[in-house]
Order: structure tokens, then sequence, then C-alpha cells
């Protein structure tokens, strides 16, 4: 019996141990997401009329399971202490929510990239067309993506060399720098959407583990 309740404590640190660990990475996901939609490559498209929606879609699912790792540390942390099977089956059922949430987002990013940087290449050319159709009225969309990705025209800079950085140094086509800028975006999105549905996985065990273990410690009170 001594030995079973010193692995009930073993097992309830861990829980504790974990939740805590998913907490502080609920808070970096958020911080992650946040930093990507507003003070990221992106974020001056947030103000424009046409914005990469389809982009920021699995920022939003990011950022959504990132508070909501944060909240459920928390609740976590207070089914360990009071050992209560209820908490910690509700507890589960949260992990598995952000388990889904987090795979939907890696796998969205890795899938849907090239889906997602030919709707803001389009964007671009859109932009790049009707600047060239009225120089004189000029295009903010055009001016900011040629801002937000260091980059100036497509084939030659000439046509648009008005709305191009002035700190830019030397040509650079806007259609591949917004494959190269975005694809690594999404890469990272992805590598920690799944990261963190492999934390989840952890806490998914030791919450079963802890539930049975309380569950059979008080069948032999």
């Amino acid at each position: 019996m001594g030995r079973f309740r010193g692995g009930l404590r073993c097992i309830k640190y861990l829980l504790l141990g974990f939740n805590l660990l998913f907490w502080l990475a609920g808070s970096a996901v958020i911080g992650f997401g946040l930093w990507f939609r507003f003070g990221g490559t992106i974020k001056d498209f947030s103000s424009e009329d046409k914005s990469p929606e389809y982009f920021y879609m699995g920022l939003y699912v990011l950022v959504g399971a990132g508070a909501l790792m944060m909240a459920v540390g928390f609740f976590g942390c207070c089914g360990a202490m009071r050992e209560s099977q209820c908490v910690l089956g509700s507890f589960f059922t949260c992990l598995l929510v952000i388990f889904a949430a987090e795979v939907t987002t890696g796998v969205f990013a890795f899938i849907g990239k090239d889906v997602a940087i030919r709707h803001v290449q389009t964007m671009y050319e859109e932009a790049y067309n009707d600047y060239l159709r009225d120089r004189e009225r000029g295009n903010g969309t055009l001016i900011t993506f040629h801002s937000t990705f260091q980059c100036c025209g497509k084939e030659s800079s000439e046509q648009v060399q008005p709305t191009c950085p002035k700190e830019l140094l030397g040509p650079k086509n806007c259609i591949d720098e917004i494959e190269a800028i975005i694809s690594v975006k999404l890469q990272l999105i992805g590598i920690v959407g799944i990261g963190i549905a492999g934390l989840t996985i952890f806490g998914m065990i030791f919450s079963m583990v802890l539930c049975c273990a309380i569950r059979t410690s008080r069948d032999m009170i």
C-alpha cells in the first residue's frame, strides 16, 4: 500500500510538472501567434482591403489553442492536487480538443502551404496590375507588399520603381520572395502545432494513469 501511494504521489507530481510546462507552452504559443499576426512580416496587410485570410486562419487556431492551453494547464493542476477523477476526466477531454486543434493547424500549415502562397501571390499580381493601369492614383497595397517583403516588381522593377523601398539594394522578384517567406512562416507554424500536439499526448497519458490510480486506491480502502 505504501509503494502504491508513493507511485500515486509520483504520478501526481509528474502531472503537476507537465501542467506547469503546458501553461508556459500555451503562453509561448499565444505570443508566437500574435507576433506573426501583428508584429511579423505580414502585419501591415490587416489594414488592406484584401488580406490573406487563408494564411491568418492557421494563426487564429494557434492562438485559440494557446489560450485554451493556459486555462487547461491551471485546470489540470487543480485536478491533480484534489485527486478528482471528474476534474481529471474533463482535463483529458480538453487536452483531446487541444490535440485536434494543434494537429489541424500543423496539417493545414504543411498541406495548405502552396494554396496560401498562391493566394498571396495573386493578391500581389492584382495590386501590380492595378498600379500599371492607373499610376497617378498610386497603390497602397503594392507599397505595403514591397515594404513588407523587401522586394520590387516581378521580372523587372522599372515599371513600379516609385513604390519600392528606398533602402532596397538590387532587384528582388516579389513573386519569389513571397514564396520563400510565406513558406518559412508556415513551416514554423506547422512545427509548433505538431510539437504541441506531441506534448499533449504525454498530458493525456499522465491524466489517465493518475485517474486510474485514484480509482484503484479508493477501491482498496
